[in-house]
């Protein structure tokens, strides 16, 4: 008898290089603690990770959708873990045939590469790469043309249905959002040297390159915390429509979601809760809808360039 967990929560590579005040940067970490703690009773024996990337791994040199990782390495990108995940390889082999058995297109990796989006969430939820078997899922969350909020609820059913095979602990785990918008580069607009980086030049920077990419965004994220910037603001009320139609359980009614509208709204990377809802969508179809879920925790936090939300889901009684 496979038994099911939901986990999410958002990231962001500032933490730990520009905080907040010491009560909101705790609040935080105390919320992100409380899931910790619950993974550890949970104790899972797979974990299904649906993240982002941020050109780090993924380039328009060929940009899925979708991808599954059957091996995976992280970069270690802001300082946060580099190393190898600990993938079952035949797992991951199998939901992605499982995905696409539903319908859903998924290109699989046995080289993916994977930067703070996968790797934060692992290391504050369990303290490395490797404690747990997991199923690295991207989402193209920043790189037009994404993949639509119904394609992606239908993907996370597929991962959930093959999960509910399994006879597991199952952990389904979202990494990302809420309304943010970091500055990040857009194809149409971008001169050659930037052009070359998003189709595939960005890949294994130096440590110099690496190291003033970054500054580039500790400078960003220090000038949006005075309020002093052009970068989109945070919406708290998008967030919270946001988090209360999964409270409610209604991820249908996101299928009408339109991208534009949403970078409108709530900025260029709030496309990474694509992960939240299919981690969501991986939840209802392995309990068969019978579920529950609450957010405990919110806050805007301009030093992070985030809405910063964390959420669990739990089957109901008797299942």
């Amino acid at each position: 008898m496979s038994l099911m967990k939901l986990q999410c929560l958002s990231h962001s590579p500032l933490m730990g290089w520009v905080d907040p005040d010491d009560g909101v940067a705790s609040s935080a970490r105390e919320a992100v603690d409380v899931l910790k703690d619950d993974l550890e009773r949970f104790d899972p024996e797979l974990i299904f990770l649906f993240a982002p990337d941020h050109y780090n791994g993924f380039f328009y040199d060929l940009m899925p959708s979708f991808c599954i990782g059957a091996q995976a390495h992280s970069i270690g990108d802001y300082g946060w873990l580099d190393g190898d995940l600990s993938v079952p390889e035949e797992l991951a082999a199998q939901c992605v045939a499982a995905v696409q058995a539903a319908d859903v297109d998924c290109a699989i990796s046995y080289r993916m590469q994977v930067d703070h989006g996968f790797a934060q969430p692992l290391q504050l939820l369990t303290g490395a790469l490797d404690r747990y078997p997991v199923v690295p899922i991207f989402i193209n969350c920043l790189a037009e043309p994404m993949p639509s909020f119904k394609r992606v609820r239908l993907l996370g059913h597929a991962v959930g249905q093959y999960a509910a095979s399994l006879g597991k602990r199952v952990l389904f785990l979202g990494s990302g959002g809420l309304s943010h918008n970091p500055p990040a580069p857009k194809l149409a607009d971008a001169g050659p040297e930037v052009r070359e980086r998003l189709t595939g030049g960005g890949r294994n920077l130096s440590t110099a390159d690496r190291a003033a990419r970054q500054q580039k965004t500790f400078d960003a994220a220090r000038q949006f915390a005075t309020g002093d910037s052009s970068l989109h603001p945070i919406n708290p009320d998008w967030d919270g429509e946001f988090l209360e139609t999964l409270k409610r359980r209604r991820l249908e009614d996101l299928d009408g979601w339109v991208d534009a509208r949403v970078s409108q709204e709530a900025g260029g990377s709030a496309h990474e809760v694509k992960t939240w809802v299919a981690a969501n969508a991986a939840m209802q179809a392995a309990t068969n809808g019978r579920y529950r879920v609450h957010s405990d925790y919110y806050r805007a936090i301009p030093e992070w360039i985030a809405g910063f939300a964390t959420l669990q889901g739990n089957p109901e009684p008797g299942q």
